[in-house]
């Protein structure tokens, strides 16, 4: 018996995977998903792909929703799905069809390399954001879209967080507790204040 599979994939945690989910439709004999985990990681060392892969049978037919979803990079998407293909299993990426043998692979290719070079366009433009804001925080006190930092903006002065810990001897994680921040907040204060000072 075969069955139509599903696999969804996003990059952090407090994304969702209902919206591929939705736009994919379905109903799918099985799902499978890696939330929090990286495009930057091969298709074979996620866990949901992994645990997919062994669950694969000829005949069967793996619905994802966009090529990216199918490996690291275009080299590693090609290999994804010669590997699925061999195994005699289908590949079907939303909005684009079947993937077979041949033409459907040179077209697989076309698109891996073009979902490569965009991810790479996305990683200039971020640093030629990251630069430009860093050279007007220099020059004026601000970043080019009117922040005071880089950094996300804290939640709490970090004076009065350094000066409460201090008073009370108290730990990070205490700290951290008492002001509803994470461990990582209170150091990064901390930090900051011991710069200023």
């Amino acid at each position: 018996m075969t069955h139509n599979v599903a696999y969804y994939r996003v990059s952090t945690k407090d994304q969702s995977i209902e919206a591929q989910r939705s736009a994919m439709g379905g109903p799918f004999d099985q799902e499978f998903h890696d939330e929090g985990v990286s495009g930057g990681v091969m298709a074979g060392k996620r866990p949901g792909f992994a645990t997919l892969l062994k669950a694969l049978r000829s005949g069967d037919t793996v619905h994802v929703y966009a090529v990216d979803r199918l490996g690291r990079d275009a080299l590693d998407v090609q290999s994804t799905v010669r590997s699925l293909i061999d195994k005699g299993v289908t590949v079907n990426v939303h909005g684009i069809g079947f993937i077979g043998r041949g033409a459907g692979e040179i077209v697989l290719a076309v698109l891996a390399q073009v979902a490569e070079m965009e991810k790479r366009r996305i990683a200039e433009r971020t640093a030629d954001g990251r630069e430009t804001a860093r050279k007007a925080l220099a020059a004026t006190g601000k970043t080019h879209r009117g922040k005071d930092s880089l950094g996300r903006p804290m939640a709490h002065d970090a004076a009065s967080v350094v000066k409460w810990r201090d008073e009370r001897r108290a730990s990070i994680k205490e700290t951290a507790q008492h002001f509803s921040i994470s461990p990582a907040s209170v150091k990064r204060y901390c930090a900051a204040h011991k710069k200023v000072a």
